[in-house]
């Protein structure tokens, strides 16, 4: 009998070791280790116009030209305010050749106050003079740096590097101020737009390793991490490939991928795997 007791305690044991590990191999296989998530690289563009009016001279690129930050893209005819600043240099010259004047004038009219050479009214008349000219001095520099600015504001620089997207004008076009000459697609950095659901939100934080997926066959996997968790919900947006109910408030984030081989391209459908911990 107490052999039989024994031998059943063993087999019950066992049983129980069994069942532990099935339990424990289960619930470490249903736990995930990476959140899926469906969005798109983040379409970003400049559009490049002049800050003064004039004719468009010179457009330097075509659609699909590579740039680089600080490439010259356009210039305007300059003409125009190149007049404007000889016109400006030259009344500053004029109102200096006045000043002079005025001050030498100035200079008589304190020796001779002392003597009673002139009047006191003299004097007065003689120096408000002197100090209009010092403001029309003033003036007339700040016209020049106008003008001067101006100048500068005939070009077009590229503010990043990017990927001419447009070329919207052509040669002898004449534009306002910040009229589009060209819009510019940013090539970098990139930005993964994607969403996450609200109870998968708690395990997302701000530096978290992504891996990025793109559909094409045989592509890379791209590296990147979470920079930005908005704190607004909103709806989930038509063009996110998702499986889940469009109609789940969902909380946008901003993953910062590396791009080494340029192939990320704007808008392009990506899926994103959170690593979790």
């Amino acid at each position: 009998m107490k052999r039989n007791i024994f031998f059943l305690s063993i087999i019950l044991l066992l049983l129980a070791t069994v069942i532990t590990l099935i339990v424990f191999i289960f619930r470490d296989q249903s736990e995930p280790h990476e959140l899926t998530l469906y969005g798109n690289v983040d379409v970003r563009q400049v559009d490049i116009g002049f800050r003064v009016a004039g004719q468009i001279k010179q457009l330097l690129f075509e659609e699909g030209d590579a740039v680089k930050q600080g490439d010259l893209l356009a210039t305007l005819n300059p003409s125009p305010y190149d007049e404007q600043l000889r016109e400006a240099i030259a009344i500053s010259e004029a109102i200096k050749v006045n000043l002079n004047n005025a001050e030498t004038l100035l200079q008589r009219r304190l020796e001779l106050i002392e003597i009673g050479g002139v009047s006191q009214e003299d004097l007065d008349n003689t120096r408000t003079m002197r100090n209009q000219l010092l403001a029309n001095l003033m003036q007339a520099e700040a016209a020049i740096q106008v003008a001067k600015d101006n100048m500068d504001y005939t070009t077009a620089f590229a503010p990043t590097d990017g990927i001419i997207l447009t070329r919207i004008r052509e040669p002898g076009t004449v534009v306002n101020p910040a009229d589009p000459v060209y819009t510019l697609s940013i090539s970098s950095p990139v930005w993964i737009r994607a969403f996450v659901d609200e109870p998968n939100l708690g395990a997302v934080y701000y530096g978290m390793r992504a891996e990025i997926h793109t559909d094409v066959r045989g592509g890379s996997v791209y590296t990147g991490q979470v920079g930005f968790i908005s704190p607004v919900a909103e709806f989930t947006p038509k063009t996110v490939q998702s499986e889940e109910l469009r109609t789940d408030l969902v909380y946008r984030l901003r993953i910062y991928a590396d791009n080494p081989d340029r192939t990320l391209l704007q808008g392009m459908p990506v899926t994103v795997k959170l690593i979790l911990k």
